[in-house]
């Protein structure tokens, strides 16, 4: 795969941008051509090139990404049960946090993406997402060691275990709310949802209504059904932290 001088600069400023261990910065030089090389096809989405692109690292990411948050949360969190472990884990590998990732590393800035993609502004999310997991398998590629890795990472993951531990409900709305009906004897909570607008990028596409014994609760909106769902479910919980339903 060809690249020019112009990009591989690029790239190299990215990396170091990362702050990796010293050592380890030294891995992404010139001299270094096949390192590059994997990091430019981490940052390539599959709209700029069919052949060439970050689908084969993102997969190879996610497995490294799944072990190295296991051990993180194994040596941070020594006494959590297993299934407490796993809930944790879900929210340290998810698409959401991943496109956190990518946006305090700018990673949109050396994304390669094709003219139809970039103007689909409701897949920036996902692309986001799944370049910063390429980027971890390209690293992995690169470095053949996942320490260095893990380390670049545990600084995101401090920050977002300590907004997760901090939230009751682990921002699983939506089982917490069930959860909660059920102590109480009441009905499943039921999700009615439309979609009131066909723009991908509007953050209200969708509109929820939840009710418990036939009774609205409370509503929600988001650009995904899922969202929608997740926020009626959010604000159904604080309603029942103020009010009472007869069974």
């Amino acid at each position: 795969m060809k690249i020019s001088n112009h990009r591989v600069e690029e790239i190299i400023n990215f990396i170091k941008g990362l702050k990796l261990d010293q050592k380890f910065q030294k891995e992404f030089t010139k001299e270094k051509i096949k390192n590059i090389l994997y990091i430019n096809e981490s940052l390539t989405h599959s709209s700029a090139n069919s052949e060439i692109n970050y689908e084969n690292l993102e997969f190879l990411g996610d497995a490294v990404l799944r072990l190295i948050a296991s051990d993180f949360i194994k040596n941070k969190y020594p006494y959590m049960q297993v299934g407490e472990r796993s809930e944790l884990r879900s929210h340290l590998v998810s698409d959401l946090w991943l496109e956190e990732v990518g946006k305090k590393i700018e990673i949109n800035s050396v994304l390669v993406i094709g003219n139809k993609a970039l103007r689909d502004k409701s897949a920036n999310a996902t692309i986001q997402a799944e370049a910063t997991e390429a980027l971890i398998g390209a690293l992995y590629e690169s470095l053949t060691i996942v320490e260095p890795i893990k380390d670049w990472l545990i600084p995101f993951w401090e920050e977002k275990s300590k907004e997760v531990l901090a939230d009751p409900h682990k921002k699983n709305y939506k089982s917490a709310l069930q959860e909660l009906t059920q102590s109480k004897g009441l009905s499943i909570p039921i999700y009615k949802t439309i979609e009131i607008d066909k723009k991908h990028d509007n953050p209200k596409r969708f509109f929820c209504n939840v009710y418990v014994k036939n009774r609205s609760i409370a509503e929600g909106s988001g650009k995904s059904i899922k969202q929608a769902e997740k926020n009626a479910a959010s604000k159904a919980l604080k309603y029942f932290e103020n009010n009472v339903i007869d069974q």
